[in-house]
């Protein structure tokens, strides 16, 4: 389960007054939209955000019918590590068509926050995050912190805490679509989904230097009936990881690199089974990369089931 920190104190500052969201022309009306800054979110990208869209979480995911998240565009939202805990009421889009950051760096980071996680999605079902906007990790002062490799004294890696966050991560959801978004520069993994079923991925640009530590752009964990689709990753490592407990993933026109690739592990870790079954990937391009397709096995591996197509 991931970590749970108490909650920010709530924002004083007033919101100015919102521009009308866009019109959801597939609902018939029927989709409530809830912009953030009627919530009170600034916006100004220095302004603690976080009470504004937990409140606008809150109140979407009791409507019974469909809900619409709002964050509009011309304005970056600075949000704290966060839970967004379902399950809702009813079917709920993330409309992202601003822009989302956390603290600059952990200098910047609460010390009570969780440092492994920012904004995480918990038991939720019929979800999507979506827009035409940008998730920024912000993560260069993470990859910089001597305890990363070839960052200490003399490019030696230093001994000691090294907790980065990852920047998206769904845990223990369901028939979830993550489409059209620009998501850059995450401390650790950009996206993380664990103990889910049924994820769509589509149109998705991913992109971090290629030296970043760390920086999967999308991993999966005890996760099934996955598609990764028309979806462009260059990172500092692997394009998609794909670890113990998967099956049923489709990854179809993925361009992936530079990075090390899409992996499947590492797989055995303490001498533990791992299965991955059923795995596609099709209709690809890897390049500039230090792997194509591969398999990572612990050497005290105790079983091992592996299959997939190329």
């Amino acid at each position: 389960m991931p970590e749970i920190s108490a909650p920010p104190e709530p924002s004083t500052a007033l919101a100015p007054e919102p521009s009308g969201p866009p019109d959801d022309e597939n609902s018939g009306g029927s989709t409530e939209v809830f912009d953030v800054r009627k919530f009170g979110a600034i916006g100004d990208g220095v302004t603690d955000d976080t009470n504004a869209f937990k409140m606008a979480w809150d109140t979407a995911c009791q409507v019974n019918s469909s809900s619409t998240i709002y964050v509009p565009n011309g304005f970056s939202f600075m949000i704290q590590s966060t839970i967004f805990t379902g399950p809702c009421q009813g079917g709920l889009v993330f409309q992202i068509d601003g822009t989302l950051m956390p603290p600059d760096g952990p200098e910047e980071w609460p010390k009570n926050n969780s440092k492994r996680q920012w904004l995480v999605f918990y038991r939720v079902n019929q979800m999507s995050l979506q827009g035409g906007g940008a998730i920024d990790g912000r993560g260069q002062k993470w990859w910089d912190l001597p305890c990363k490799p070839h960052k200490g004294i003399n490019a030696t890696t230093l001994p000691g805490p090294c907790d980065s966050p990852v920047a998206i991560r769904f845990f223990m959801s369901s028939n979830l679509t993550v489409q059209g978004l620009k998501v850059k520069d995450s401390p650790q993994f950009h996206f993380r989904f664990d103990g889910c079923q049924n994820v769509h991925v589509e149109s998705l640009h991913i992109t971090a230097p290629a030296l970043s530590p760390n920086t999967d752009g999308i991993h999966i964990a005890n996760t099934n009936g996955v598609q990764i689709y028309n979806s462009v990753i260059s990172n500092g490592d692997d394009c998609v990881s794909i670890g113990s407990g998967c099956y049923d993933v489709d990854i179809r026109n993925l361009t992936c690199g530079p990075g090390h690739g899409i992996s499947i592990g590492s797989l055995g870790n303490h001498n533990s089974k791992a299965c991955v079954h059923n795995v596609t990937v099709r209709d690809s391009v890897i390049k500039v990369s230090d792997n194509g397709v591969r398999i990572k096995t612990w050497q005290d591996v105790r079983r091992l089931c592996v299959g997939h197509t190329l």
